[in-house]
């Protein structure tokens, strides 16, 4: 168990739901947007160039709705561009889980692994994210750290 700080993101978001695939097609999208788009260069108060992707506003668990965001910490929500969303997460305990190998396969077959202790793990479904850090880009060795509110 680790011990997460609140902290604030400014990104892009997308609400979706793992049924019928939709979330490989709604998350997809949000990603190549995020890239295509330049967002990162938009975002104002960036504290780090770490890419943060969150699962919120969960509609009950994995199985409902929820929000996802892509965007980077930030020390302030104030100019929060049009078009983009701006949250403060509160701090909590969290399980992290490491996916390693190419993207994005490495990261949901972690997320499968992740649905399948769902009992065990007592998920508190207030929010998850992965932290895409300098790790991240490696082709076959990429690694990327996920944490699950706990």
């Amino acid at each position: 168990m680790q011990k997460i700080d609140s902290f604030k993101i400014i990104g892009i978001s997308v609400e979706t739901t793992n049924e019928n695939g939709k979330s490989a097609t709604d998350l997809g999208g949000l990603w190549m947007r995020f890239f295509s788009e330049s967002i990162p260069s938009q975002i104002p108060n960036k504290i780090s160039d770490e890419i943060y992707s969150i699962y919120t506003d969960y509609e009950s668990d994995y199985n409902g709705k929820y929000t996802s965001i892509i965007g980077l910490k930030v020390n302030s929500l104030e100019n929060i561009p049009e078009g983009f969303v701006g949250r403060e997460f509160e701090g909590g305990s969290f399980t992290k889980f490491v996916a390693k190998g190419e993207l994005p396969n490495s990261i949901v077959e972690t997320w499968m692994e992740i649905w399948a202790k769902d009992e065990v793990l007592g998920r508190k479904y207030t929010y998850d994210f992965e932290v895409h850090g300098e790790n991240s880009q490696k082709g076959a060795d990429s690694e990327v750290e996920i944490f699950i509110a706990i």
